[in-house]
């Protein structure tokens, strides 16, 4: 049984939550996203708190009844306070921009890398650290995946792209022979 599908999703007053059909909408201001439970799970408003009930005790039904939940969750949470993610970037030479809606990367490639910023992800950037912010956790997590790929860190000098939480294992280098 899911511990996660049994909590309440509470949203405050600022959101607006509609639904139509199987189609959940959240709405704040500009931001609107739709949650379409595809009929695995049921769900009421009631007040300021959304719930979901599986319909069947089918293992598939009850794994969609914890992962909508958990969906809708990260929708109230991303358009109440948001989502960031610190991006660091260690190398000589390496070094970042943001110009407009184009993050623009020098990763010691023969070319820049202009990223494009797509509506609903803001970039700045302070000395080595790429700061992302979004209302959307998934479309966060892919940029910053993506941002990372252009240069992974490597395990000898740890040059490269990598989180800020992100701990580098080093691998020891050549040794000389005796």
């Amino acid at each position: 049984m899911s511990r996660i599908g049994k909590l309440p999703v509470d949203f405050g007053s600022d959101i607006k939550v509609t639904t139509e059909g199987n189609v959940i909408t959240f709405t704040k201001g500009k931001v609107s996203m739709d949650l379409d439970t595809k009929g695995y799970v049921d769900f009421a408003i009631d007040g300021n708190t959304l719930t979901f009930k599986n319909l069947s005790e089918s293992r598939e039904h009850r794994a969609f009844w914890g992962t909508f939940r958990a969906l809708a969750n990260n929708i109230v949470t991303g358009l109440t306070t948001g989502y960031t993610k610190q991006l660091e970037i260690n190398g000589v030479g390496y070094r970042a921009a943001v110009k407009g809606k184009v993050l623009n990367l020098q990763l010691g490639h023969s070319h820049d890398i202009n990223f494009d910023l797509v509506d609903g992800l803001e970039a700045t950037v302070e000395k080595n650290v790429i700061t992302l912010k979004s209302h959307d956790k998934q479309l966060l997590g892919s940029a910053a995946a993506k941002i990372r790929s252009f240069r992974p860190p490597e395990p000898y000098k740890g040059k490269g792209v990598k989180y800020m939480e992100e701990h580098i294992v080093r691998k020891a280098g050549k040794t000389a022979k005796k």
